[in-house]
């Protein structure tokens, strides 16, 4: 049997720095959207994705895909997102089959109410204490991490352009 590739002193403690950060920026991020919008991180995520897309709409499939996560997850999401009137879903126009998640009115307003505390959160959280070497560094260094995980590139990471 083959002795595990432990890891350094120096990997040690940035994994450790990293796996704090993967544990607790994600709760951070959700408790602002919940206390001040009463909306998860994700149900935000899917909101924005609607938002960014041509006619406010997509594919369930498309939408999976783009908010990086699994259909059955989203399709829960847009379920809860349905209830409180902010998504409406029907069958895709072009060939009748699958559904569409749209972006109705009322979940426009409600991310554009929220996308102002959700930034200034990731602002504070996260921008504010690095420089602009850094926040270079922070993505290359993500670049690299998701290259790792998605070699084939399929996550979406690019902001619409």
């Amino acid at each position: 049997m083959q002795e595990p590739r432990w890891l350094t002193d120096a990997e040690q403690r940035a994994w450790r720095k990293f796996a704090a950060l993967i544990t607790v920026l994600p709760a951070a991020l959700e408790s602002q959207l919940q206390r001040d919008e009463e909306l998860t991180h994700f149900g935000y995520w899917v909101l924005a994705m609607l938002s960014e897309a041509p006619g406010e709409e997509l594919r369930m499939t498309e939408l999976a895909t783009r908010a990086n996560a699994s259909p059955s997850r989203v399709s829960h999401v847009v379920a809860r997102l349905e209830q409180r009137g902010w998504v409406v879903r029907h069958r895709a126009p072009a060939d009748g089959r699958g559904s569409v998640a749209e972006l109705t009115g009322a979940g426009r307003d409600k991310l554009v109410g929220a996308a102002p505390g959700h930034v200034d959160n990731v602002r504070s959280l996260i921008f504010d204490g690095l420089t602009e070497r850094q926040v270079a560094q922070l993505d290359e260094l993500c670049g690299a991490i998701l290259h790792r995980i998605d070699p084939e590139g399929e996550l979406c990471t690019e902001p619409p352009g």
